[in-house]
């Protein structure tokens, strides 16, 4: 029990750090903007530590269980944080477009980021890195449909409406998770494994896997996502404070909600990618942007039922080029089932160009 207390080192102090913020919150926000800055950054700080060990425990019990169901584990844990993160910025009333901001940061983080930078490394690396080119299809399809269907089509809706609209926009969602979760884990699963060489499955098979206590790593991610909650209640207040005013575009919170939740699928897309493994990167970067689209919208948007404020979730023109410019490439890219630099490369630049326009304030 000590030794695993002392592997947790960093979640305990994340938790130490979350029972400072409490009673310090009032002093935090009357010393300050600059203050107030820094306190938030410093908060964000301690939730990715947290959201990290979130990660790996959630990465072992991956490990544990193997393709697909691992992944969804992954991208589930990732999208978990993510949801406490905005439904408690939200209800300390938060930007009516942060919701929309935060799952457009994501897919651009996840797919023109993780991805791009991953396979421009593996790609450098190892040359051309095979997958199975069913998972990029199955993926990219339904990502499509799921934001186009909860954040094109609501720029039509008349605000009369946005209630019948938004009560069908959950229904969709979960028909629509409820039917890939069916696929992925019933008689289409192959669609996203890979079998790679004989050689290669030696050399891992003589990897011994880290032994893990199930019970431990289940109740230390709950755990994880618990002192998340508790720190982004206090960094939402100083991190508002310390904004205000200073000209930064309101989509600098959102992006920074999408960084925290995906800070951990970076590191493991990287280290698959530099193993030759592509096919967990793939499942990973865009299993995570089909996520974070199809079980975030409708949480937020049942929330917004409940509370009766209608959130701002239809994508503005800028927005909207982008992600299509964004599937149109991955379409194009990942149709051949093996990725290479070049097509890391364009992914990257893509995931550049987000980033300049989030800076216009676009």
């Amino acid at each position: 029990m000590l030794t695993s207390l002392k592997q947790e080192r960093l979640l305990l102090l994340a938790l130490l750090a979350a029972v400072a913020a409490y009673p310090l919150e009032h002093l935090l926000l009357g010393s300050g903007q600059g203050i107030a800055l820094a306190a938030g950054l410093v908060l964000i700080g301690f939730i990715v530590i947290a959201s990290m060990r979130v990660a790996h425990h959630a990465e072992l019990l991956a490990e544990t269980v193997g393709d697909p169901y691992g992944t969804m584990i992954l991208t589930l844990a990732a999208v978990l944080v993510e949801v406490v993160i905005l439904a408690i910025m939200m209800n300390n009333e938060a930007s009516p477009t942060l919701v929309r901001d935060t799952i457009y940061s994501a897919v651009m983080l996840d797919i023109n980021g993780i991805l791009g930078l991953a396979a421009l490394m593996g790609g450098i690396k190892h040359g051309e890195q095979p997958y199975n080119d069913d998972s990029a299809r199955t993926y990219s399809v339904m990502i499509l449909t799921a934001m186009g269907v909860s954040m094109v089509v609501p720029e039509f809706i008349p605000e009369s409406d946005w209630k019948v609209y938004s009560a069908f926009t959950i229904g969709a969602m979960v028909v629509l998770y409820t039917l890939f979760l069916r696929m992925q884990v019933g008689p289409h699963s192959y669609f996203f494994s890979y079998s790679y060489p004989e050689k290669r499955r030696g050399k891992e098979a003589q990897q011994q896997p880290e032994a893990i206590n199930l019970v431990w790593s289940i109740g230390i991610l709950v755990f994880g996502v618990v002192v998340i909650g508790a720190l982004a209640e206090v960094m939402s207040k100083t991190l508002d404070l310390g904004l205000e005013g200073t000209g930064a575009p309101p989509v600098i919170t959102a992006i920074l909600v999408a960084a925290i939740s995906a800070a951990p699928e970076i590191l493991t897309a990287l280290r698959a990618a530099l193993a030759n493994r592509m096919q967990s990167v793939v499942n990973v970067a865009l299993g995570a942007s089909l996520s974070t689209v199809i079980l975030t919208v409708p949480v937020m948007e049942a929330m917004a039922l409940y509370t009766g404020q209608p959130f701002q979730m239809a994508m503005t023109p800028v927005q909207t080029v982008m992600v299509f410019i964004t599937l149109i490439v991955s379409a194009i890219n990942l149709n051949d089932g093996e990725t290479n630099a070049i097509e890391g490369m364009t992914h990257f630049v893509l995931f550049a160009t987000f980033i300049m326009l989030s800076l216009l304030g676009l």
